[in-house]
């Protein structure tokens, strides 16, 4: 238990870096006072209820703190926009087509980036190409996914990959394999069902209300058979979304409700309620993804076992692990204090700040090629760094797309799970709805 001790010991360790940081990156002491506005999307800061900073947990919080000692004239306001994608993405576009939004904002990678290019500078007018150089994950922040495309965020961390976990207790005490992951699909299903035999409760705690849980599976299951390139393909027209191995994925996760080896209310129960119920262990497996590293270590320790969502036997792919970088921060084009902005940015991009990122969060690595892996702790954490060295990694269908094909492919998943919409039908829609956003 890390108590208050470890809390100061992360404090006094921010400060230390940060302090270091903020020396190197040079003051604005020649402009006027500034208050540097961000919106952000829950991804980079952390508040209570009351929308207080958790300041021991808040890395936003503490880099705005650090970097305003060195730049006496700015003041950075954080504002949290909340949990709703969709609200967010509609308050952000109403206040950027009226030119009053935000100077920086924080978002998504991929789609929830791309869709508001127009508002979003491009940082290689900010950031060196020396500095640039170091960084992994460029390619999921610029314009149409285009080599030489305006870049129009900078990613922050090295990314989430979607995972199965397993409560390995739960397992023994059904006298099944606790220790070795699923080679497969079916070996998963399987194993699922053997606990249900043997114990009468459901192998799989699935919530699947707002339809994550399936675009987590569905996309997996389709990039074992599509690769690498699997969505970006699609969205630039290389591929069509209303292909076989998109249907089929649909097809896999909609037969997972049906095989009876969830639990029953799986389409009812909210995202915001899955780890509660898997850590009570109403179920051995459960879906979810690699940001919960710290949750359900702490909460499992030795009993936690987990493994990239496994493919079906004989997918082309077999060692896909579908994810990549999450966290998006831009400047907005009609940013009131860009100069403000823009020495936030290039701060932001120290390989040091980024490593306090990934100590304080313990959920995925530097997108920086100079940062620290000392700095990682957590042990699952470790486990996953070493296993994406040897995986095809494939950004993800919910990255990739536009916000509005993404609406509509969180809504679907909760359909076809349900049985109220057809594989077929699904992806007929997803493809109509990218057509119609791309003109």
């Amino acid at each position: 238990m890390r108590g208050l001790k470890g809390a100061a010991a992360i404090l006094t360790a921010a400060a230390i870096v940060l302090g270091a940081s903020a020396c190197s990156a040079g003051s604005n002491s020649n402009s006027g006072p500034q208050t540097l506005l961000i919106w952000d999307t829950g991804l980079l800061a952390k508040t209570n209820d009351d929308g207080s900073p958790q300041t021991d947990k808040s890395f936003l919080h503490q880099a705005a703190a650090a970097f305003e000692k060195d730049h006496k004239n700015i003041t950075v306001k954080i504002v949290e926009q909340g949990g709703d994608i969709s609200a967010n993405a509609a308050q952000f576009k109403a206040a950027s087509i009226a030119g009053n939004g935000p100077d920086m904002r924080i978002q998504y990678t991929g789609g929830p980036t791309l869709s508001f290019s127009r508002y979003f500078v491009d940082l290689t007018t900010v950031l060196d190409s020396s500095t640039l150089a170091n960084f992994n994950g460029l390619n999921t922040v610029r314009k149409d996914y285009e080599k030489n495309g305006k870049l129009l965020a900078l990613p922050y961390g090295s990314g989430t990959y979607f995972t199965i976990w397993w409560n390995k207790k739960l397992l023994r005490d059904a006298g099944l394999d606790a220790d070795t992951a699923p080679s497969n699909w079916e070996d998963m299903m399987s194993r699922a069902k053997e606990y249900k035999d043997k114990t009468g409760k459901p192998g799989f705690y699935v919530a699947n209300l707002e339809g994550y849980v399936g675009a987590w599976v569905v996309a997996a299951q389709a990039a074992g058979e599509l690769g690498s390139n699997a969505f970006t393909d699609q969205y630039t027209g290389k591929t069509k979304i209303s292909s076989t191995p998109m249907k089929d994925a649909f097809q896999t996760f909609a037969d997972l409700y049906k095989s009876g080896l969830t639990n029953a209310d799986a389409g009812e129960v909210s995202n915001g309620d899955a780890t509660s119920g898997f850590l009570q262990g109403k179920a051995p497996f459960y879906f979810s993804g690699s940001w919960e590293d710290v949750g359900l270590y702490e909460g499992l320790k030795d009993d936690l076992g987990w493994a990239f969502i496994p493919m079906k036997e004989g997918a082309k792919y077999s060692d896909v692990a579908a994810g990549g970088p999450q966290v998006a921060i831009s400047i907005t084009t009609y940013a009131k204090h860009k100069d403000a902005a823009e020495e936030f940015m290039k701060y932001l991009a120290e390989p040091k700040v980024q490593d306090l990122y990934v100590k304080l969060n313990q959920t995925e690595g530097s997108s920086n090629k100079k940062g620290d892996t000392s700095v990682i702790e957590n042990p699952i954490l470790k486990e996953q760094a070493e296993a994406l060295k040897k995986a095809t990694i494939v950004y993800p269908f919910d990255n990739v797309m536009p916000q509005s094909v993404i609406d509509l492919y969180y809504r679907l998943c909760a359909s076809v799970f349900l049985g109220t919409t057809t594989p077929k039908s699904a992806v007929d829609q997803l493809q109509a709805a990218l057509d119609a956003e791309q003109g």
